[in-house]
């Protein structure tokens, strides 16, 4: 596989810590909510870090196939990803629960549900995560 772009982050304290991309473009505290038994501080969490990344990579996985298509997206667009976390039921460990709610609007539901299937196909995310994890995706 070509790569054609390539980035790098590192996190220290790991849920009470820190992350930062070596550009220092994303620069983040991190704290563990109280769910999960921390002091739900000020920081962010790698859910919300994983919902945020994959709502925008699914996005514009769904612009591409859009484009493809000779189908217009709306720039009002969007994807919300919701990221649940809890333990598996292996016990195992920890676990991932994803669902995604997408809004095409001017898209007719037909050819909406047509490019949700498609965008999962090229998304990066959906593709590594295929096989480990069930994604609802729903078209609101």
């Amino acid at each position: 596989m070509p790569i054609l772009y390539t980035t790098k982050a590192s996190a220290t304290g790991g849920r009470q810590g820190h992350a930062r991309s070596e550009d220092g473009k994303v620069d983040v505290q991190l704290d563990t909510p109280k769910e999960l038994g921390g002091g739900g501080g000020p920081g962010t969490n790698p859910e919300q870090l994983f919902a945020a990344g994959y709502s925008a990579c699914y996005l514009g996985a769904l612009k591409f196939v859009a484009n493809q298509q000779k189908v217009k997206i709306s720039e009002d667009a969007k994807v919300t990803t919701t990221v649940g976390i809890g333990p598996r039921e292996d016990g195992g460990g920890f676990g991932l629960a994803i669902s995604m709610e997408v809004s095409l609007p001017g898209v007719d539901r037909a050819k909406g549900e047509e490019l949700i299937q498609a965008a999962h196909v090229v998304c990066p995310y959906s593709h590594a995560i295929r096989g480990n994890h069930e994604v609802q995706t729903t078209l609101v």
